[in-house]
């Protein structure tokens, strides 16, 4: 047995140079289904929110779309695929990724390890956040708060040494565990990540999309999932599955800036994906219209599922920008303070 805490074992089990689940040459797509592969009218939300990020920024001489956690590229394509000439001519897309750049991205797209700085434009973050690495506690009998240890070849699971006072300090502002048995996941490192990632607009819209709770809806027990060959697993470590845990969309948030918090389901519904059904009419006079309508209905409806993807939620924050048209109107905006 090799036991470790969680945030090496998710280290170590996705991005080790030689094992790690996401060097893996078939990527993301070949285990687990996201929005990007769900449907390409994610992408065509996408490209709108992106040109409604432009017209609020004046339409700036160079527009920077930056996609953290690429996966193989499949959504800078299909955005790019939406977008007119214009913007084209003035976009500069980026792809965050620890993998190769992959085969077939348009050659205008930057592939990079890190986030870039100082450009102007749209950061999104299609379930990046989630793997992240980070480390688990749980109290223990006497009310000590313990890392959680995980064993890399099983999954097994025991408590470790007493919490830094770090991670306790976090835990006491975000997510408060008392009782013998409460799991606590630890933000920081997500809450670091986002940070930089963030701090790389000069103005512009930065959006989180993921599977994720708040203060007012902690999971008791933890999040961690496992994901291998389309179906949910075992979480072990072992570099055979894609191992995640959920997001404290909350403690992310960076702060001074314009926020919003919302469900997939929302944003998507006021960027124009609806799951509605075409009118029986159609189908007399026009079959095909028809049939391709009620293929994007149905698309549609898998993206703003409430009990799929379209639970995810969305943080989305505003850099010396404005909120964009379509999702102004939705109710839950503010400005945090630090």
């Amino acid at each position: 047995m090799t036991w470790m805490r969680w945030a090496p074992a998710m280290e170590q089990a996705l991005y080790d140079p030689e094992r790690g689940f996401y060097r893996r040459p078939e990527g993301p797509a070949g285990h687990f289904r996201t929005s990007v592969h769900a449907s390409p009218r994610f992408a065509r939300a996408v490209a709108r929110l992106l040109l409604e990020v432009d017209a609020a920024l004046g339409r700036p001489e160079e527009l920077a779309l930056v996609d953290i956690g690429a996966g193989r590229g499949e959504l800078l394509t299909g955005v790019l695929a939406e977008l007119p000439a214009e913007v084209l001519a003035r976009l500069r897309p980026y792809g965050v990724e620890i993998a190769e750049r992959p085969h077939g991205l348009p050659s205008t797209a930057l592939w990079t390890d890190e986030p870039p700085r100082g450009v102007t434009g749209l950061l999104f973050a299609n379930e990046w956040l989630d793997n992240v690495p980070l480390d688990a506690g749980e109290v223990d009998g006497d009310g000590v708060l313990r890392y959680l240890e995980v064993d890399t070849a099983t999954g097994e699971q025991r408590l470790g040494e007493p919490v830094s006072a770090a991670d306790a300090a976090w835990a006491e502002r975000w997510w408060p565990v008392a009782e013998p048995g409460e799991v606590v996941e630890f933000g920081g490192p997500r809450d670091a990540a986002w940070a930089r990632a963030v701090a790389g607009l000069e103005r512009g819209l930065a959006v989180a999309v993921d599977y994720g709770h708040t203060a007012d809806r902690r999971p008791p027990f933890g999040t961690h999932a496992g994901f291998r060959d389309g179906r949910e697993v075992a979480p072990v470590p072992d570099g055979s599955c894609d191992v995640t845990a959920h997001v404290a969309l909350d403690s992310i948030a960076a702060p001074g800036l314009h926020s919003l918090w919302t469900t997939q389901r929302e944003a998507l519904r006021a960027l124009g994906v609806s799951g509605e059904r075409p009118a029986l009419a159609l189908a007399s006079s026009d079959p095909a219209g028809y049939l391709r309508a009620l293929s994007g209905a149905g698309e549609a409806a898998e993206l703003t599922d409430p009990g799929g993807l379209g639970g995810f939620g969305w943080l989305v924050q505003a850099v010396r920008m404005s909120g964009p048209r379509s999702l102004a109107d939705l109710p839950g905006w503010q400005t945090l303070t630090s």
